[in-house]
């Protein structure tokens, strides 16, 4: 079996564009129904924090296998990483394990990946301003995501440290080459914005602060955060409000979750395979509830494990 730490995972290069690609391949199966994924169910040891269990099969690619994932918002606080985690990586015919691998960069550079797809599908191709909410990994594979789909000319990055607004400009700013700007205000990184991305800690309790009329008309927003930022009076102003899969939406209001959120009209696998439409005027407020997918986690898993074999990368272990 082949170990992968996260340096092996980043080491092996696979970009974003081959991230975007494969998830566009797979969101396709999945609109066709040629993808098995149970609702992740998990496990809460702490107020607001999670450990799920992702499964999931995807026969075109050949790749099968579980994320075991923590969200812990309390860890900032002490200086470790909100989410991490690890992937297995099975033989489809035999079901033994091939690999065990870091999830932290591929959890950050898929949901970015997801959010592009989804993006590419409900936004105007023409979008050139962005707002990015939370400056952590996801606000950086995000902006990194969009700016793969999209001819960005300025962002604009809110956190409620502003330290950590300021270092993700910088950073991002000299990484994609065009200017981000850090702002002191929620409503700066939201209003009048082409996109907007929001990945605050997930809440089961939210108090939302994102009101209806700071998304304009045209506009598209993809909340990672489930319903901690956006009002529910902001979900019912979108025109089309999606998400990647309604099922795991059902499961998560069951469970407490989305109280005051209306129900999506459609899932990005319908909409990528035309049994519903995408974006359809200039005018439409769109958004994707993106809610994380196991099909993602293992699409992309495959990638850097094949990649892995090719160029050596990795340590092996007995079973």
């Amino acid at each position: 079996m082949l170990y992968l730490s996260r340096k092996d995972v980043e080491d092996v290069n696979v970009s974003m564009k081959d991230i975007i690609a494969a998830l566009e391949k797979m969101f396709r199966e999945k609109g066709n129904g040629n993808v098995e994924m149970p609702p992740k169910p998990g496990v809460h040891t702490r107020p607001d924090a999670f450990i799920h269990a992702m499964p999931a099969y995807i026969p075109s690619m050949e790749s099968v296998g579980v994320k075991w994932v923590s969200g812990y918002p309390e860890n900032q606080k002490k200086g470790l990483p909100y989410i991490t985690g690890l992937l297995i990586l099975n033989d489809a015919d035999t079901g033994i394990p091939l690999a065990v691998m870091d999830c932290t960069w591929i959890t950050g550079v898929r949901t970015g990946a997801a959010s592009a797809v989804a993006a590419r599908y409900l936004a105007r191709p023409e979008s050139e301003t962005i707002g990015i909410v939370a400056c952590g990994l996801q606000g950086r594979t995000n902006l990194e995501a969009m700016a793969n789909i999209f001819p960005l000319k300025r962002a604009f990055a809110f956190d409620t440290d502003s330290r950590a607004a300021e270092v993700y400009s910088e950073e991002m700013a000299d990484r994609l080459g065009f200017e981000v700007t850090p702002v002191g205000a929620l409503r700066e990184a939201v209003e009048g914005l082409d996109l907007v991305v929001t990945s605050g800690p997930i809440l089961k309790e939210p108090t939302p602060s994102i009101p209806p009329e700071w998304l304009a008309p045209g506009s598209f927003a993809c909340p990672l955060d489930f319903d901690s930022y956006w009002t529910g009076d902001a979900f019912r102003e979108v025109e089309k409000l999606a998400t990647d899969d309604r099922s795991q939406f059902s499961y998560y209001r069951e469970v407490g979750y989305f109280t005051d959120t209306p129900e999506p009209y459609a899932d990005l696998g319908e909409i990528m395979t035309g049994v519903a439409r995408g974006r359809e005027r200039k005018d439409e407020r769109s958004m994707s509830l993106n809610l994380g997918l196991a099909i993602e986690d293992v699409a992309s898993a495959r990638i850097i494990y094949e990649r892995a074999l090719a160029a050596g990368v990795g340590k092996d272990l007995p079973l």
